[in-house]
């Protein structure tokens, strides 16, 4: 009997759920790889700038502090999201995203239950305007769901970003 080989989505959300171990945030854990080719081309977890203080090191999330609700205010946050950071390592590199997918795995920080690792508006921008094709995140329900980014461009060419189904927060 020949063992059950992990599907490409899995192995590579595995991946990205270790990498989501890196991530210094208080509220959620995020981690985010960038594949073309059936190659990793880059990484990103939730994390402060480069060279700068992180929550961990602060001893608290200037969020909760300041009681802003989840999914809002982001540019009130420390760090940079995983897809963010994902997208610029692969411009420190200077390696192009083009044709690539972006997988996504979340959980809530000190918990094992996987949340729906949906990317934020800015997020979804910066994937847009990256070259990517397709966003794989996991979901609540410990399974995945696979986005086009072209379907999120006609969403957005019909209404607006506002009326977009599938928001983190």
């Amino acid at each position: 009997m020949t063992p059950k080989r992990k599907s490409k989505h899995e192995y590579y959300l595995g991946i990205a759920k270790e990498v989501a171990q890196r991530s210094t945030c208080f509220r959620r854990s995020i981690g985010s790889i960038i594949i073309r080719d059936d190659q990793i081309i880059s990484t990103g977890y939730v994390g402060a700038p480069r060279k700068t203080k992180d929550s961990f090191e602060h001893g608290s999330c200037l969020r909760d502090k300041l009681k802003i609700p989840h999914g809002q205010r982001y540019e009130l946050c420390r760090s940079v999201h995983a897809e963010q950071n994902a997208i610029i390592n692969a411009a420190r590199a200077g390696v192009s995203l083009l044709g690539g997918d972006m997988y996504i795995y979340g959980k809530i920080h000190g918990e094992e239950t996987p949340i729906d690792a949906f990317p934020c508006f800015i997020c979804k921008k910066m994937i847009i305007n990256s070259g990517i094709d397709r966003v794989i995140c996991s979901t609540a329900d410990g399974k995945m769901e696979i986005f086009r980014i072209t379907d999120w461009i006609k969403d957005w060419q019909k209404g607006d970003i506002i009326d977009d189904e599938c928001q983190y927060g």
